[in-house]
């Protein structure tokens, strides 16, 4: 699909990667680009049309889908990193499992006969190398993307037949307040953002963002000992 002239949505748009994508959609001449985000008065742009969305909160979307019936693009960027690891606090699980997967999926399913309606177009989520790689200290972040990833290819089949494109964004670090505290290479959102739309625009299912995403990527048809080494050590 091409994104100008498209209707676009872009959950947690307000800061980061989710801000990233809503600047560049004006950029490139999307006609319309609702912002959504919990708080709305952080929406400052005038060119964007500021939306409340609140991916834990079903009504809130629905509120959303009532008002934007026009959207021929769905980005799902909104999420949260709780640093909670899979034995750890079940309240943060189960907030990593509300905002990175079942808030998106909430969002996708109320806007997919939107976007049936529309023509198909597209739904890009955005998930991480962390869908297929855990790190112990983070992973209820980890499972909680796995699930999304899931989710994705699922989406891909059922709504095929609409002739909606799902389209998955894989990175690592992005240069945004959520990796502050990471001392490590970093992509800048902007270059995540281009490469998004030049995805969509090319009808490809999948964006592998940076060099370690390629190679998790790569490794998940290899030995389980090559994306964990510490499994070999006796």
């Amino acid at each position: 699909m091409k994104i100008e002239g498209s209707v676009a949505l872009v959950t947690g748009a307000n800061r980061g990667l989710g801000a990233s994508y809503a600047q560049l959609l004006l950029e490139r001449g999307a006609a319309k680009v609702y912002a959504g985000a919990r708080d709305v008065s952080r929406i400052t742009d005038p060119r964007l049309i500021p939306l409340r969305i609140d991916v834990t909160d079903r009504s809130s979307i629905e509120a959303a889908a009532r008002a934007a019936t026009d959207v021929t693009l769905v980005i799902n960027n909104a999420g949260v990193l709780t640093g909670t690891p899979v034995l750890g606090d079940e309240a943060g699980l189960r907030e990593e499992l509300e905002v990175n997967y079942l808030g998106p999926l909430a969002v996708s399913r109320t806007f997919a006969p939107i976007l049936g309606a529309n023509g198909g177009g597209a739904l890009v989520n955005v998930l991480s190398v962390l869908a297929w790689l855990a790190f112990p200290h983070i992973s209820g972040y980890s499972s909680a993307k796995a699930a999304h990833w899931a989710a994705t290819n699922s989406l891909r089949i059922a709504l095929q037949a609409q002739g909606t494109l799902v389209t998955a964004v894989y990175a690592a670090y992005l240069d945004t307040s959520m990796a502050a505290k990471v001392d490590a290479p970093k992509t800048s959102p902007g270059v995540v953002a281009a490469m998004t739309l030049d995805a969509v625009e090319a009808d490809k299912h999948e964006v592998l963002a940076d060099e370690v995403t390629r190679q998790v990527r790569a490794g998940l048809s290899g030995p389980l000992s090559a994306l964990y080494p510490q499994l070999t050590l006796a």
